[in-house]
């Protein structure tokens, strides 16, 4: 989910490749912890442990495949210590070691749309604002959300601008004061040195990727 921080805390962070036909990404595994099969879970949820919640989740490699039925068992959390969510230690039955673990990485966790709760205003789920389109309040189309990500100061819509490239605009009242999810689009009202610093935003970029390599 986002929000305007005005009003709430933002509550997930993630790179939130979020949608896959009527599912929404909740976690993916980022690799083993110990020796007996416990998993490392990046999780989108707005508190971490939040995605144990959900009851059966779905896990797949990639967009397009069947996936398989899962349901993880909390055995604590662990700051993620990167600038995308917080990390939750699971089990899962049939994984005892670390090397069944290990071949977990990358596995994304799922939940359909309609099991997601409702949301009070000024709540949006990652899922509905990607692929909104962004006008400006001057005029004009400035592009499409591509995606949200949470570097370490609160959520950001990676916008992808009409005439190519990305701009990253945060994601607050006053830069994106209206969000009409029915209508497909979100208004924005970047600064003007916001829309000059393509640069800046794309060294923000890379530094994520980074992060997550590590």
């Amino acid at each position: 989910m986002a929000s305007h921080p005005e009003r709430q805390p933002a509550p997930a962070g993630t790179d939130r490749d979020a949608e896959t036909g009527q599912s929404v990404l909740l976690g993916v595994v980022v690799g083993a912890h110990g020796i007996r099969g416990q998993l490392r879970i990046r999780s989108f949820t707005g508190e971490p442990a939040a995605i144990f919640g959900y009851g059966a989740l779905l896990g797949k490699r990639r967009d397009g495949e069947a996936g398989r039925s899962l349901t993880l068992r909390p055995v604590g959390t662990a700051k993620g210590g990167k600038p995308k969510g917080d990390v939750v230690m699971a089990t899962l039955d049939g994984v005892a070691d670390r090397n069944a673990a290990e071949a977990l990485k990358g596995l994304r966790l799922y939940i359909g749309r309609d099991a997601l709760p409702a949301l009070e205003e000024d709540e949006f789920y990652h899922a509905d604002l990607i692929g909104l389109a962004v006008d400006q309040v001057a005029g004009g189309r400035l592009g499409t959300v591509k995606a949200l990500h949470d570097f370490g100061a609160g959520d950001v819509l990676e916008v992808t601008r009409e005439e190519g490239g990305s701009v990253f605009l945060p994601f607050t009242r006053p830069v994106v004061p209206v969000v009409d999810i029915a209508g497909g689009r979100l208004v924005a009202d970047p600064p003007v040195e916001l829309l000059e610093s393509g640069a800046a935003g794309d060294e923000i970029a890379d530094s994520a990727v980074r992060d997550d390599a590590e």
